[in-house]
């Protein structure tokens, strides 16, 4: 059979339930990636003790992740549309988990205090690694998605997988906050000395949530490997480049004429990179801006990821009756709102309003605002997958999760590096934080153009 027509096939392999529960499992095995590295424990670290001050961490963190944005954004339609040319999608998830592995392993070496400067290099050469490896395995594994179940489950299944993601991130983060990470008195969330012989001194605990991801994603992505079905092969790799790239350059030549895809592309691309500006920066701010310890990160992290499950799996509720569509806009209000009160608040002041020395509003504040974060962010990124499954074209999943990718990361490094400018400019960490309540809201008058295909 020939590529065109089989692009016309929509390609429902039927999976059993330990194939679906594989597929699941991706999420949990690559959640610990966004929870323990990007977001709660090693930035925060990198800022607070790799890097000079909290202020230039921000900054280098986030040219770090604008880098690897950029390669994912130029790389991820291309090697999308290959794939669907060629066929299967589980050979590019084991190849580029293994750069995944390797990049998050690499951060142990990212040891403190180094005044070389030599500790910055590899802690920011590991994150391009690691960021390259686990967003383009998710880029394939998101394309096996639509060919799993029937369309009326996809909301369903997409919230399911999300909220086990979530699961995961909180296991793993409250692992690290009882055993390895430490307080500024070098003591746990339990008030003792770490396990495992861990050094205090030298942040072996914070460096160890390297190895751990690495670990733990490699025993958890096995069953998608070993069990989910994949799609057949379809034609030998020299004929499946050029027809894979000749495919790409129609699709992005038909974009604008296909209104919902290009507005949703352009949508999704903003709010996207708001919401990973806000997770990759959010533990640097806390350290900067309320002078947080790691373990108080790590509280925050553990109310996130709790209320992350819930809000995961209530929108893939949601989203089987009232439509991804409405579950992303809620989101998307939701997190604005969340973000301008962040924005409003440090160690002096809540909502612009100056509080008492030592006050402990602040804190609430911040504490109640990542439950908003967490709740509406699992909602919305199972309910983006679902939506994007709604504007491609049958046959060319793969593609269209590059395309998404693209819009994700064509701007992704747009978020870190108008951060890392305002950061720099003001030498503020809160006026640095601005851009993203701009993109949330152009994301929000953008999605006024999207359709959905409803079950």
């Amino acid at each position: 059979m020939s590529i065109d027509v089989a692009r016309q096939e929509d390609e429902f392999v039927n999976s059993d339930k330990k194939g679906i529960w594989g597929w699941m499992l991706f999420d949990f095995a690559a959640q610990p990636y966004h929870t323990l590295i990007i977001t709660f424990i090693f930035a925060p670290y990198f800022a607070s003790f790799v890097a000079s001050d909290p202020v230039t961490g921000q900054s280098q963190w986030g040219y770090g992740t604008a880098i690897a944005g950029i390669i994912i954004a130029i790389m991820s339609p291309v090697l999308g549309a290959i794939a669907d040319a060629t066929g299967p999608r589980k050979p590019w998830i084991f190849a580029f988990s293994i750069l995944g592995f390797v990049g998050s392993f690499m951060l142990w070496w990212a040891a403190p205090y180094q005044e070389a400067g030599s500790s910055v290099f590899i802690a920011l050469l590991a994150l391009i690694i690691l960021m390259i490896g686990f967003e383009f395995a998710a880029v394939f594994n998101n394309a096996m998605m639509p060919t799993l179940v029937p369309r009326e489950q996809l909301g369903r299944l997409s919230g399911n997988a999300w909220s086990l993601g979530y699961v995961a991130g909180l296991f793993t983060l409250i692992i690290v906050l009882l055993t390895m990470a430490t307080n500024k008195e070098g003591l746990t969330l339990l008030g003792t000395e770490p396990m495992f012989g861990i050094n205090t001194e030298l942040k072996e605990g914070e460096r160890a949530t390297g190895p751990l991801t690495a670990i733990w994603y490699l025993v958890f992505v096995l069953p998608l490997l070993l069990f989910t079905p994949d799609i057949g092969r379809r034609e030998k790799i020299t004929g499946a480049v050029g027809q894979g790239l000749k495919n790409l350059v129609t699709t992005i030549k038909r974009l604008p004429e296909n209104t919902s895809l290009f507005a949703y592309l352009g949508s999704s691309m903003l709010y996207r990179d708001a919401l990973n500006g806000l997770y990759t920066f959010g533990g640097i701010y806390a350290v900067g801006v309320l002078e947080w310890s790691i373990v108080q990160v790590g509280i925050f992290g553990i109310l996130a990821n709790i209320t992350g499950v819930l809000g995961a799996y209530l929108g893939g509720r949601f989203d089987d009756s009232m439509g991804p569509k409405f579950v992303v806009r809620m989101s998307v209000i939701i997190l604005t709102i969340a973000s301008l009160i962040v924005i409003t608040t440090d160690m002096d002041q809540a909502l612009f309003i100056k509080l008492a020395a030592g006050s402990s509003i602040p804190d609430i504040v911040f504490y109640i605002c990542g439950g908003f974060i967490g709740a509406a962010g699992g909602a919305l990124q199972a309910a983006s997958r679902t939506l994007m499954a709604d504007q491609a074209e049958p046959g060319r999943m793969t593609e269209a999760f590059g395309l998404y990718a693209m819009s994700g990361r064509a701007t992704a490094f747009v978020a870190p590096l108008l951060i890392a400018l305002f950061t720099d400019i003001s030498g503020s960490q809160r006026i640095g934080v601005i851009p993203i309540v701009v993109l949330f809201i152009a994301g929000l008058l953008l999605l006024n153009k999207v359709q959905q295909k409803r079950a």
